[in-house]
Order: structure tokens, then C-alpha cells, then sequence
């Protein structure tokens, strides 16, 4: 993960002193930007124009008339450099850095203690987006994105919350019982309320709340992580991952589907690592019942969808065994993930009707197995960890009638920055056992269907064996 070079805080402002050191339109953008706080203004401009004038009427700024001077900086907080000459600039920068205050050159980042960021305002709730300086047009277009998603009534929660703090204090034990009453007020009837204005009713709720008995229970969410990317994530996943204290992985999660998680919250690896033992099922159900009987929140989280391969039933019973409440948050499965990436249709109006999702392990055996049957009548198949079975997958079905020139599509880390595409024939997919350069997880997917896939970035499976689009 790369490093900041910053660290983002908010400084305190309020009924304190902030100088701002210029007079056209770049020392009005600041004042613009202060005036968002209760800070007390100063403003020295020799020249001030009409735009900033204004600014500082309305904001009620005090303007000095006058030259720079570092007697100015006397009982500031911060600066703000702003004339837009840099050799003026620079001596403002050079008195505040003596004079031990944090400064800010507009445009100048080697001459910057502190950045100021794009700000979302929903006070008391502040949203601030940086770019250290790298791209502050970028931070804009973010802010543009949250302020859509932010109604302006997310103030009120805030301040609803602020209220509220001292009676939690009182009323609800410390710890795990508070954190999830919290919890409940921002993402339930009370935030609701709030949002649409009715406070009366939100402060309503929110004392019926505290007078409930403290929540304490264990619960499990079984989650499906996607296939890796992070946007792939639900919203919902996202929102239990924050929910949880504890959160048990399998090995295929990347990690910064894991990061988005409470950073407080107990990371427990159960999949297989180098060097590392696999955990049986049995110790991963043990895990979670553990846990919730401890009466904390888990996120079982899993690569994929729970539902499909990723054993949740076993879970779902051992949990239901011990008498604890679980969620199944879906996932998008490999299959559908690696088919958007290729750009492979799993369907297909007059060519395929159905699709199978099968394990390489299935054709492992002697006996050809029932959805073998279902691709030799045209369904699409899509093969999960059938890399290392996948010349027995190609002999089998070719034995059984599929037409050796049935297309394959084999996609690796699919949706991820390091996904690999390669296509080509059921005859050549025997060629995937000899890829020393395939670490990942690979799904395979098999039918005629594959035949309107868009293959403009894959590689071939032999290279005498591509198909391309029909």
C-alpha cells in the first residue's frame, strides 16, 4: 500500500486567528473557503479587488491596507500565502515558518506545511478529499461526486448525535454495547428520520433506544468478497465489514477487500498460505461459533459467493446447531465476473439456453458426471479450480461427443489489475496444465455460446489454437 506524505487532520479554528496574505482572486478563493468556519479573519491586501472586498464584507474579515509585515503572524494559528508573486509568496513563507506558524503558498506545494482539501460541508460533518497536492482538480471531482451522495440533512444526524452524547454517555455501558448502539442510529429508523427532516421524531427513536437493554449478542454475516475487485463489493458487504469485530478470511480475499473493514476488528485467516496450514471446515464452523457465543459480530468472508462452492451450507448448519443468528450476503461469483471481463455471453438466444457451474474435481472420477450430459445438448459450463484437471476436463468431454472445436475461455484473477484472458478450443484446453505462468485462480469456461465473445486483449490457450469473435 503506498504511503501518505501528509497525514490529514482537522485543525481547530474556531474564534481564532487566520491570516490571509494577498488581494486578488486566489486570496478571495481562501476566504471563500475559511469563511465555511467560525475562524476570525485577517486579511492583509495593499490593493484589494472588488471580489475580495466583498468576500470579506460578507464574511465580516478585518482587511489591513497594507504591505506584509511578519508582525502579522502574531497570534495566528495558520497562513495562507496568496498573492500570486512568488518572490512575496516566499517572504511570507519564510516569516511564518520563523514565526513557527503552519503555512500555506497557493500553487506552491514545496512551500506548504499543510494542504487545504476539496470540502464537503454538511457541518457538524465535514468531508475533506486531498491530493497532497498532486491533483487537486481530481479532489474537486470527487467532492462533486459526494456532495450528490451526501444529502444536505446529514448535518442533522450529526448534530442530532452531538446532542445525544452526554445521555449515551449515562445510559449505555461502555464498550461493545455503545459502539452498536451507535450503529444502530445510523443505519436504522433514527438516521431515516433525521434525513427527512423530522428531528422530533428521530430524537424520539433515538431515546427509545437508549432505554432498550444493551444488544450484546453474536451474529454472523456469511459474505461473498466478489472475485477481487473492490468495486465489485456489495454496498451491503461493505456496511457489515464495518459492522464486524471479528473477520475470518479465506486466503483467495485480496487485502484490500480485508482493509475495508474496522481497523479495530480481528483479522483470522483460515485458507491456505505457504507455509501455512489450511484450516479444516470443521475448525472454520468451530471459529465462528466460538466467536459469536463470545457475543461478538463476524464477518465470514469469502472469495466469490458463499452460496456457490463456498461450503456456507456446512456453516449455515453448524451455526444453526449452536443456536446463532446469521446473514447471507451475496457475492458476484467468479463465473459472472470472468464472463464481463472476456466479454463472453453464458447465454445465447438459439444456441444456449442454461449454464452449469461445476468444479474440475467432478470429472476426476470414472464416472462422467449428470451435467456432462447438459453441454453435450449445448449449456454453457463454467469449470471453478479446473486449471490442474484440465486436460482430463477436455478428454472426457470430447469422449463423451462435445465437439473438439467447442470454444474455451480461461480467465485468471478475473476483474483484477493482474487478470489474464486466454481462449481458445475444447482440443487445445489440455494446454492449461503446462502454463508454469498461471498462479492464480483459473475458471474455465466451455460452450458455443463463447463463440460471440469479444477477445481483443487474450492470449491463446496453444498459440495454433485462438478462435475469435463469429
Amino acid at each position: 500500500m503506498a504511503r501518505l506524505t501528509s497525514f490529514p487532520v482537522f485543525q481547530k479554528v474556531s474564534g481564532r486567528t487566520v491570516l490571509i496574505v494577498g488581494e486578488g482572486p486566489a486570496a478571495a478563493a481562501k476566504a471563500r473557503l475559511l469563511g465555511e468556519t467560525d475562524a476570525r479573519l485577517k486579511i492583509v491586501a495593499q490593493d484589494p479587488g472588488r471580489e475580495l472586498l466583498e468576500d470579506a464584507a460578507r464574511l465580516d474579515a478585518e482587511i489591513l491596507r497594507e504591505a506584509f509585515h511578519p508582525s502579522h503572524l502574531e497570534g495566528v494559528v495558520l497562513a495562507f500565502a496568496a498573492t500570486e508573486n512568488e518572490a512575496a509568496d516566499r517572504l511570507v513563507f519564510e516569516a511564518a515558518r520563523f514565526a513557527r506558524v503552519p503555512v500555506n503558498v497557493v500553487d506552491r506545494p514545496e512551500m506548504c506545511d499543510f494542504t487545504t482539501p476539496a470540502l464537503v460541508n454538511r457541518a457538524p460533518l465535514a468531508v475533506a478529499i486531498g491530493t497532497e497536492g498532486a491533483a487537486p482538480v481530481l479532489a474537486r471531482h470527487l467532492r462533486a461526486k459526494i456532495e450528490a451522495m451526501l444529502a444536505p440533512e446529514t448535518g442533522h444526524l450529526a448534530a442530532l448525535a452531538e446532542g445525544m452524547r452526554e445521555a449515551v454517555a449515562n445510559m449505555v455501558p461502555f464498550g461493545e454495547a455503545r459502539r452498536r448502539f451507535w450503529a444502530k442510529v445510523f443505519d436504522g429508523p433514527v438516521a431515516a428520520r433525521a434525513l427527512s427532516g423530522d428531528l422530533v421524531g428521530a430524537s424520539e427513536e433515538a431515546a427509545r433506544l437508549m432505554q432498550a437493554a444493551p444488544d450484546l449478542g453474536g451474529f454472523v454475516w456469511l459474505v461473498g468478497a466478489g472475485p477481487g475487485a473492490t468495486d465489485l463489493l456489495t454496498l451491503r458487504a461493505q456496511r457489515v465489514l464495518q459492522e464486524a469485530d471479528v473477520i475470518v478470511h479465506d486466503a483467495l480475499v485480496p487485502d484490500a477487500v480485508i482493509a475495508m473493514g474496522r481497523r479495530d476488528a480481528e483479522r483470522i485467516s483460515v485458507g491456505k498460505r505457504k507455509g501455512y496450514h489450511e484450516a479444516s471446515q470443521d475448525e472454520i464452523n468451530a471459529v465462528l461459533v466460538r466467536e459469536a457465543k463470545a457475543g461478538r459480530r463476524v464477518v465470514r468472508l469469502k472469495s466469490g459467493d458463499p452460496m456457490v462452492f463456498g461450503r456456507a451450507g456446512e456453516e449455515m448448519a453448524a451455526l444453526a446447531q449452536a443456536g446463532i443468528s446469521f446473514e447471507v450476503v451475496p457475492g458476484v461469483t467468479a463465473a459472472l465476473a470472468a464472463a464481463a471481463s472476456a466479454q463472453a455471453p453464458l447465454t445465447l438466444r438459439g444456441v444456449a439456453s442454461s449454464l452449469i457451474f461445476a468444479t474440475g474435481q467432478d470429472l476426476a472420477g470414472e464416472v462422467l458426471p449428470d451435467w456432462a450430459q447438459l453441454a453435450l445438448q449445448g449449456a454453457t459450463v463454467a469449470v471453478y479450480m479446473g486449471r490442474s484437471v484440465a486436460g482430463s476436463v477436455a478428454d472426457r468431454l470430447a469422449a463423451a461427443g462435445l465437439s473438439p472445436d467447442t470454444p474455451v475461455v480461461a480467465i485468471e484473477n478475473a476483474t483484477r489489475a493482474d487478470e489474464r484472458i486466454l481462449t481458445g478450443r475444447l482440443s487445445g484446453l489440455a494446454a492449461l496444465n503446462l502454463r508454469g505462468d498461471l498462479e492464480g485462480p483459473v475458471l474455465i469456461l466451455i460452450g458455443d455460446a463463447l463463440r460471440q465473445a469479444s477477445f481483443e486483449v487474450a492470449e491463446p490457450l496453444a498459440a495454433s489454437e485462438t478462435i475469435r469473435a463469429a
